[in-house]
């Protein structure tokens, strides 16, 4: 063979085996810069500080569900912030939110109202908003399984008098719904054991929030009558929510606009409503009554007899006896 043709043929082979080589190096890094890119961030070294989970608004009641521990940088740590291991978490629980915070805001000693705090509950009551205290017993309070920013119902069981027989009327009627519990006794928030669980406690006094409106109506509901709560489930928010809407008692916002829609949920979730359902004994017992009968009425009493009278109508005359004498006259000829 010609060594001219041999000496090309190898170096065209040189050539093939550096373009291959090249090739595989370029793939090779495309390959690796998206699986380096896919690497997560290196977290930001400094303190763990509480943050907000979700937005907390003037007037809610902190619960441990609202916020968590979060890195933050160390430069930005401020003296203000609650920092993981030097203050206590449960001091926060049953706090009151005095500004707004959003979700991912951390949380400032500032925000933030304590119980025993002076103006605590002006704080957590919402704007033009009343607390109301009711005493309850272990029956009527849910045998203390109702806690701080909890919902209830307000029930009135009373015993109407009256009736023909004498039998009173036993009745209960819901007479508002949805009522924010601001505090058991003199506790704003959920009483804790040693164990980090929740502890039920027995109540006598449970302070409510209420419009003025209500407050009025709750004075005199204690008065005529024996009050007991009824614990309202989370779940009912959003049937309550669609009723008013179909009732249109509230505006729902014409544009998809998530703070608007926002600021609708909170006016429904944080509004007490007045209702009127009655229950009476007849809806329980077959044996009772549903209404109070009307007494009956009295007999009308016969005229009292009179003196006999000389003047004795026969008829159209009337007889006038003078002596022995007996006279009669006309009726219509007497003036």
């Amino acid at each position: 063979m010609n060594p001219r043709k041999v000496m090309v043929m190898a170096g065209a082979l040189i050539f093939a085996l550096c373009c291959a080589l090249f090739a595989r190096n370029l793939v090779s890094g495309e390959a690796a810069a998206p699986a380096n890119a896919a690497l997560p961030a290196p977290a930001p070294l400094g303190p763990e500080v509480l943050v907000a989970i979700r937005t907390l608004t003037p007037g809610t009641i902190v619960t441990p569900d609202a916020f968590r521990y979060q890195p933050w940088p160390k430069d930005l740590v401020e003296k203000a912030y609650f920092v993981r291991g030097e203050q206590a978490v449960q001091s926060i629980n049953g706090s009151v939110v005095r500004y707004p915070v959003t979700a991912g805001q951390p949380l400032t000693q500032g925000a933030l109202v304590s119980p025993g705090d002076r103006g605590f509950l002006a704080a957590a009551l919402g704007p033009g908003m009343r607390a109301v205290t009711i005493s309850v017993s272990a029956q009527s309070g849910v045998a203390g399984f109702i806690f701080p920013g909890d919902r209830v119902d307000l029930l009135l069981t009373q015993t109407v008098n009256g009736g023909g027989d004498g039998q009173p009327l036993r009745t209960t009627e819901t007479i508002v719904q949805n009522m924010r519990v601001l505090a058991t006794d003199q506790h704003t928030d959920k009483t804790v054991n040693d164990a980090g669980k929740t502890q039920v406690a027995i109540f006598s006094n449970v302070t409510v929030e209420a419009t003025p409106k209500i407050g009025e109506k709750i004075a005199v509901a204690q008065a005529l009558g024996t009050l007991s709560l009824a614990l309202r489930p989370i779940a009912d928010d959003r049937m309550e929510l669609e009723r008013q809407i179909a009732a249109g008692e509230i505006n729902v916002p014409e544009v998809n606009n998530g703070k608007a829609e926002q600021q609708m949920l909170l006016q429904v979730a944080s509004r007490p409503i007045e209702s009127d359902t009655v229950t009476t004994g007849a809806d329980v017992s077959r044996f009772q009554r549903s209404n109070v009968p009307g007494k009956a009425s009295a007999p009308v009493a016969a005229p009292a007899p009179t003196a006999p009278s000389l003047f004795r109508p026969r008829g159209g005359t009337i007889a006038i006896a003078r002596g022995q004498t007996v006279t009669e006259t006309p009726v219509g000829g007497m003036n």
